[in-house]
């Protein structure tokens, strides 16, 4: 007695499930052109939530969705005689009949449709701060601290926060120098939807995140008119001259030592003015006087011309200083 083998259904016999993805960071309605040729050529589109934010953009569309999701064999089913059947995910997603699709897959004792997991919309980068916005948002809107800062309260962790990123920079893993970094852009977020209320501590206009952003890209697109416009840069020093001439130009200050934060470390004061005397062109004589205050600015004016930050250096020396203290206790 011979045994007879049975052909495998083809996958005209066995149909389709498409599971149809979308970011919840990309408008509703725009998807990829393979999404919206599979959407209306499909025999049936089903979707579990009837708040899903693509349900209004289909039914303009003239495609029909079904609000339900069958569980995995009613679904094999319904693909039957070479059906296309699309499924649209919910937030959370539909791990219940992906589980049970892959249950029957690897039974071996059912013919399984072809299973196509189609991206209908991509993030693109940057697509998580629209996450990091929202998520903002709530806190300011429900969390009991969060709802109460103000500019001049969150100041302090803006300079605390700098300053482990600096410290993550120098001596960190990789990790904490991503954590530290988050911590930073909190900072800007934070201050951002406190200014987006407008009225509260100083009563001046509101402005958002997107003004934020749009003023700093205005900015880098002005000062880098060798990459967006038609000057030439070759060399590091001509984008450093052609940064100072249009921010002069902005800023129309009166003294080059305009801007410069006086509450700042002293090493890092003490460089940052003679660095701007320097690029201004003026010869300006280091003040003389008795007392370490007037070495360490010359010491800091030989950093500055040496290419050096002072205070790397000291910090770098501190650390080499902390290390024989404690190979000492």
């Amino acid at each position: 007695m011979t045994e007879q083998n049975t052909p495998e259904p083809t996958a005209a016999e066995t149909g389709r499930i498409v599971l149809l993805t979308t970011s919840h960071r990309v408008a509703p309605g725009v998807l990829s052109w393979p999404a919206w040729q599979t959407l209306r050529t499909a025999d049936r589109v089903l979707c579990a939530d009837p708040h899903h934010p693509q349900l209004p953009y289909l039914h303009e569309a003239g495609v029909e969705v079904t609000p339900e999701v069958p569980d995995a064999h009613d679904l094999v089913e319904a693909c039957a005689g070479g059906r296309t059947v699309v499924v649209l995910p919910t937030g959370e997603g539909d791990q219940r009949l992906t589980d049970g699709l892959a249950r029957l897959a690897g039974s071996g004792r059912v013919a399984m449709p072809e299973l196509e997991l189609l991206p209908g919309s991509y993030d693109l980068p940057g697509a998580r701060l629209l996450d990091l916005v929202q998520v903002m948002d709530r806190l300011r809107r429900e969390c009991p601290w969060t709802s109460r800062k103000t500019h001049r309260g969150l100041a302090k962790y803006a300079i605390e926060e700098a300053y482990e990123l600096v410290e993550a920079i120098e001596d960190g893993t990789r990790e904490e120098l991503r954590e530290e970094l988050g911590d930073v852009l909190l900072q800007v977020v934070f201050h951002a939807r406190i200014a987006e209320e407008g009225e509260g501590e100083d009563g001046a206009e509101p402005f958002s995140i997107d003004d934020v952003a749009a003023t700093l890209v205005d900015k880098l697109v002005r000062r880098h008119p060798h990459v967006f416009g038609d000057a030439t840069a070759e060399t590091p020093e001509d984008v450093h001259a052609h940064w100072l001439r249009t921010k002069a130009v902005e800023k129309q200050r009166a003294s080059v030592t305009e801007g410069v934060p006086l509450g700042q470390p002293g090493l890092a004061l003490a460089a940052q003015l003679v660095g701007r005397a320097r690029a201004a062109g003026l010869d300006v004589e280091l003040p003389r006087g008795e007392g370490i205050g007037y070495e360490l600015l010359a010491l800091a004016a030989r950093a500055e011309a040496e290419g050096v930050d002072p205070e790397t250096a000291l910090r770098a020396a501190a650390r080499t200083y902390r290390d024989a203290i404690l190979a000492a206790e």
